[in-house]
C-alpha cells in the first residue's frame, strides 16, 4: 500500500509462513487456536531468558558499508543505554591536581575534578620524569597519554607477602615491591615510556567516596529510597537503582561511563599531553569501561581493554551493566567499534578462554573488511586466570609503543620501582577535604542533575520547538526505536499465503474467520492471529483494520455488545478486521504472572540483569504489531487503519509511531495510561528510558500528522507527563471525550471510515448515503 519506503513494496516476501486452523462453530474462544492442543507456536522468544553468562557470537557483516550502519546502530545504543543521549553539558572540571611525588622515572600527582557540578572523580597522575622526558617522542613538550581505569579491587590493590611470592612463583609478576601493586605499576611504566597517564577510581574505589562501594557494587536488596511512595504519588526527585531512574536512564555503569569521557577530556586538557595521541587500557571492570569508551569517542586511538573482550560471560556487577545494552550484541562486537582503530587483548582462564576461535577470528575478518588486520589481536595467555599481570602488561606495552609511536627500544622490560603506599595515594586529606554530600542525597542530586540535562538536550527534539528542520522528531524516534530495541527487519523476513476460510460467526451473522501465523524469521517470532470478514465479501479486501485489542484473538468469542457492533459496522464496504495475538496474550503467553514481566532467576533486584540482554515485554508487543502492521500493508492495494483498545493501546500506539508504513488512520484508548506508572521494572507496561524521551506525549507527537483519534483520561494521567503537553494544534490530532469506559462505536466508525472517504454506515450495517 503507502509504505514509507515505496522500493520496500516490490521485495518478495519469504518469512513470515501462514498456518490455517479450522474454527469450529459454537465452541469455546480455544479454537481461535492455531496450534494443536498443549502445543505452542514456533517462536523463539517462548524460550529462556538470556543472563550475562550465555553465549554473545559476532556475526560480522559481508561489506564495511554493512558494518559502518550496524556500527552507528551500535553507538546509538550504547549512548541511549548510559543515559547520555543527548550528551549532558560539559561543566568545567575544576580541577586540582596536587601533592607530587618525586620517584624514579616519573612523577605520580594526586587529582580531583568535577565531572559534573558537586560530583568528583579521583585518581592519580603519572608522567615521565629524568631520563624519561626523553621517551614518548614528545612534540613541542607534548607527550601521548593514556586513560587507565582500573577494575574490581581498586587502583591501590595489593598483594599480600605471600600472595606475590606464589605470583612471582608462577610466573604471572618478576618483582615483589611492584609486583604487590600491578595496577599501579602499568602506570609507572607506561610514564617511564613517555606517557602521560592517568588512573581514575570506579565509583565507591579509593577516593570516589560520595556513593559507597556497597551501594555500588554489591546493591543486594532495595533501599527504602529506591522504592516509590506508599501513597502513590510519584516523587520528585529519586536516587540511582530506583525505578525512577530505570525510566530515565540513569544508572551507575551511565555515571561511570560519562567520567570516563570526562577523564579523557581532563587528559586532553593537560598542557604536556597531544590530545591526538590518547590510548586506553583496563583490565576487567576496566576492561568494560575500556571497550565502551573506545566504542563511543574516537579521541582514543588506541586500545587495550583486558580481560572483558568475551563471547561468554559480559560482566557479573552492577556497575558493567545497563539496561537496553547488550541485547542482540555483546562485549566482542561492542570491542569491535574501535576499528579500525588498534585494539588488542588477551584470552586467559577465565570468562575469555574461548577468543581465540569464537570471537578473535571474527575480529580479524571485521579488520580486514578495512585492511586493517594489523590493527588486532589476541595473545594466548590460557596458562593465568584472570588478570592483568607482568605477562599481560608485557604484551600491552608493545602494543602502545607501536600505535601511539612511542619509539621505545624492543623488548620493552618493566622495571622494578619502590613501594607506592596506600598514604602516597591518598586524594583526599586536611588541604584538600573530602567532598560532605555524599549517599543517597548525592545520588540524588546526580539524577536531578541528569534529568536537568536531558530536558534541556530534548527541547529541540519536541514538535513545537523552534527547529522546524525535521532532525529532531528523526532523533526522537531513533531514540524510541532504541529504548525498544527495534531491529530493522526487510520485507524479504515476510511472506503471505493463501488464507483457507471457515464459516464460524461468532455470534455476527455473515461473518467468515481466518486463522494463521505471521511467522517473521529474523526476529524469531511468530505471531497467531485471527481475521475476520464478510462471507461474502471479494478475494481482496478493500481496507484493513488491524485491532490490537486485551487478550489477543481469544478474546473475540467474548466481545460486547459494543464490540460486535463494531466489528459488525467495520465489515461493511469489503473491509477486513486482523486481530492478532501481541507477545504475552494468547498463545503467545509465556506463563506466571500476567500483571508482571518474565525476569531472570537472580535474587538481586535490578532491571539490568534481565533488561540490559532481553527485550521488554512492550518492546517485543511493539516489534509484533509493526509486523502486523506490514502483513496488513500487504495485502493487494489495501489501506491500513489501527484500532488499539485496553492494555493493547500503548503498544498500538508505539507501533504506529515507529513503524515504517503509513496507516491511513489510528484509534488508540489509551484511557490514562502512562509509561511513569510503572512501578516496578516486573510491570508489564516498563520500558527502560520511556519516561526519558517523553512517554506517551513524544509518541503521539511522532504519529503527526497522520490521522489519530485519541481518547485519554486525563484524570488519571501523570501530571508530569499530559498529552495536554502537547501543542494543541498538533496536526492530525483528535480527541475524543474521556468520560465514561465504553466503547464509542460511533465515533470510532465514523473516523476509521471517513478519513478514507469512505461512506458511513448507520448502526444497523446499513450503509448511509
Amino acid at each position: 500500500m503507502r509504505s514509507r519506503f515505496p522500493t520496500l513494496r516490490c521485495a518478495t516476501m519469504a518469512g513470515v509462513f501462514l498456518l490455517t486452523a479450522a474454527i469450529a462453530i459454537g465452541q469455546d474462544a480455544s479454537v481461535l487456536s492455531v496450534m494443536p492442543a498443549g502445543q505452542s507456536p514456533p517462536d523463539a522468544r517462548l524460550g529462556e531468558l538470556k543472563t550475562l553468562n550465555g553465549h554473545f557470537p559476532f556475526r560480522v557483516p559481508e561489506t564495511k558499508a554493512a558494518w559502518q550502519a550496524r556500527a552507528d546502530q551500535l553507538r546509538q545504543t550504547i549512548l541511549v543505554s548510559t543515559g547520555l543521549s543527548p550528551l549532558p553539558k560539559r561543566t568545567p572540571l575544576n580541577a586540582v591536581i596536587h601533592g607530587k611525588l618525586q620517584r624514579d622515572g616519573f612523577t605520580i600527582e594526586r587529582v580531583y575534578f568535577e565531572s559534573l557540578p558537586g560530583h568528583f572523580v579521583t585518581g592519580l597522575l603519572f608522567r615521565p620524569d629524568g631520563d624519561s622526558t626523553e621517551n614518548g617522542n614528545p612534540t613541542d613538550g607534548k607527550y601521548p597519554a593514556i586513560l587507565s581505569p582500573h577494575g574490581h579491587g581498586g587502583r591501590m590493590q595489593r598483594y599480600s607477602d605471600g600472595e606475590i611470592q606464589q605470583k612471582i612463583e608462577a610466573g604471572a609478576e618478576r618483582f615483589v615491591d611492584s609486583g604487590q601493586t600491578p595496577k599501579l605499576a602499568r602506570c609507572v611504566q607506561l610514564a617511564r615510556m613517555g606517557c602521560v597517564t592517568f588512573i581514575f577510581d570506579m565509583l565507591g574505589y579509593g577516593d570516589s567516596l560520595q556513593i559507597s562501594r556497597e551501594t555500588v557494587h554489591r546493591h543486594a536488596e532495595l533501599r527504602r529510597e529506591d522504592k516509590r511512595p506508599t501513597d502513590g504519588s510519584l516523587p520528585t526527585s529519586w536516587p540511582l537503582f530506583s525505578i525512577d531512574a530505570d525510566l530515565r536512564l540513569q544508572s551507575v555503569m551511565g555515571l561511570q561511563t560519562w567520567n570516563a569521557i570526562r577523564s579523557l577530556d581532563f587528559l586532553a586538557s593537560l598542557p604536556d599531553v597531544d590530545p591526538q595521541r590518547l590510548g586506553m587500557t583496563g583490565g576487567s571492570g576496566g576492561g568494560t569501561q575500556a571497550i565502551l569508551l573506545g566504542a563511543i569517542d574516537p579521541r582514543v586511538k588506541v586500545s587495550f581493554p583486558n580481560g572483558m573482550v568475551s563471547t561468554s560471560m559480559q560482566g557479573g556487577c552492577y556497575c558493567e551493566n545497563c539496561s537496553l545494552l547488550r541485547v542482540d550484541t555483546g562485549n566482542v562486537e561492542l570491542a569491535a567499534l574501535m576499528a579500525p582503530r588498534p585494539m588488542a587483548c588477551t584470552a586467559a582462564d577465565d570468562w575469555t578462554r574461548d577468543m581465540l576461535h569464537d570471537g578473535y577470528p571474527q575480529l580479524r575478518t571485521l579488520y580486514g573488511l578495512f585492511g586493517k588486520t594489523d590493527h588486532v589481536q589476541c595473545s594466548d595467555l590460557l596458562q593465568f586466570p584472570h588478570n592483568f599481570n607482568y605477562v599481560t602488561r608485557s604484551v600491552m606495552y608493545p602494543w602502545m609503543n607501536q600505535h601511539l609511536g612511542l619509539g621505545a627500544d624492543a623488548p620493552i622490560v618493566e622495571a622494578d620501582f619502590a613501594v607506592i603506599t596506600d598514604d602516597d595515594g591518598l586524594v583526599w586529606g586536611e588541604e584538600h577535604p573530602q567532598p560532605t554530600q555524599v549517599g543517597v542525597e548525592h545520588e540524588k542530586a546526580v539524577c536531578q542533575w541528569m534529568d536537568a540535562q536531558a530536558a534541556a538536550g530534548l527541547e529541540s527534539w519536541w514538535p513545537n520547538s523552534e527547529d522546524d528542520s525535521g532532525d529532531g522528531s528523526t532523533k526522537l524516534r531513533q531514540a524510541w526505536r532504541t529504548i525498544l530495541s527495534l531491529a530493522d527487519s526487510s520485507l524479504s523476513a515476510l511472506e503471505t499465503a493463501q488464507l483457507k476460510r471457515h464459516s464460524d460467526k461468532l455470534g455476527i451473522d455473515g461473518v467468515e474467520v481466518q486463522t494463521g501465523l505471521i511467522r517473521n524469521a529474523e526476529r524469531g517470532a511468530a505471531i497467531p492471529f485471527a481475521s475476520l470478514r464478510a462471507d461474502d465479501a471479494a478475494n481482496s479486501p478493500a481496507a484493513v483494520v488491524v485491532w490490537f485489542r486485551p487478550g489477543g484473538k481469544a478474546s473475540l468469542d467474548s466481545m460486547t455488545q459494543e464490540e460486535r457492533d463494531l466489528v459488525r459496522q467495520l465489515l461493511v464496504s469489503e473491509r477486513e478486521i486482523l486481530v492478532p495475538d501481541l507477545f504475552g496474550q494468547g498463545e503467545l503467553s509465556v506463563g506466571g504472572e500476567a500483571d508482571r514481566q518474565r525476569v531472570i532467576a537472580d535474587d538481586r533486584p535490578f532491571a539490568a540483569f534481565t533488561f540490559g540482554y532481553n527485550r521488554t515485554r512492550m518492546a517485543e508487543q511493539v516489534a509484533d504489531a509493526i509486523d502486523v502492521i506490514r502483513y496488513a500493508d500487504s495485502r493487494s492495494d489495501s489501506s491500513v487503519s489501527i484500532l488499539g483498545t485496553g492494555d493493547a493501546a500503548p503498544a498500538s500506539l508505539a507501533a504506529i509511531a515507529l513503524s515504517d508504513t503509513d496507516v491511513e488512520a489510528a484509534a488508540v484508548l489509551l484511557d490514562g495510561f502512562r509509561f511513569v506508572h510503572a512501578d516496578t521494572y516486573r510491570s508489564p507496561g516498563f520500558v527502560p528510558g520511556s519516561v526519558k524521551y517523553g512517554d506517551v506525549d513524544a509518541l503521539v507527537a511522532l504519529v503527526s500528522p497522520h490521522p489519530l483519534m485519541l481518547r485519554d483520561n486525563a484524570a488519571r494521567s501523570a501530571s508530569s507527563s499530559t498529552i495536554e503537553a502537547l501543542p494543541d494544534d498538533l496536526a492530525g490530532l483528535q480527541r475524543l471525550d474521556p468520560a465514561g469506559d465504553e466503547l464509542p462505536v460511533k465515533q470510532l466508525v465514523a473516523f476509521l471510515s471517513t478519513s478514507r472517504g469512505q461512506e458511513l454506515p448507520h448502526s444497523d450495517g446499513a450503509v448511509q448515503k
